[in-house]
């Protein structure tokens, strides 16, 4: 028995390779929050997200810019809609 496929073998699982996004740092890795200025914060690090009910949302990704302006289709993300609401931070 050889380790070579055979036609009709089901295909491997891919490797996670540099396409795959990549979730939130290991918990222990500081988080940084940035505040745009008139747009989003920008979180990275070792964050979790929750929802309202306390269950995570997977962002995927490292870094998420979190709406501030109200405006975002995709909340609680930034879709760039405090662009075009104008919006201002007071």
């Amino acid at each position: 028995m050889s380790g070579e496929p055979r036609a009709g073998d089901p295909a491997p699982d891919p490797a996670p390779g540099p396409t795959a996004l990549p979730g939130p740092a290991p918990a222990g890795e500081p988080v940084t929050i940035t505040v745009c200025p008139d747009g989003p914060l920008l979180v990275r690090g070792g964050y979790e997200l929750l929802d309202g009910d306390d269950r995570p949302i997977d962002p995927g990704r490292a870094t998420v810019a979190l709406c501030r302006c109200g405006a975002s289709s995709i909340k609680p993300f930034c879709d760039g809609s405090h662009k075009r609401a104008r919006f201002r931070a007071r």
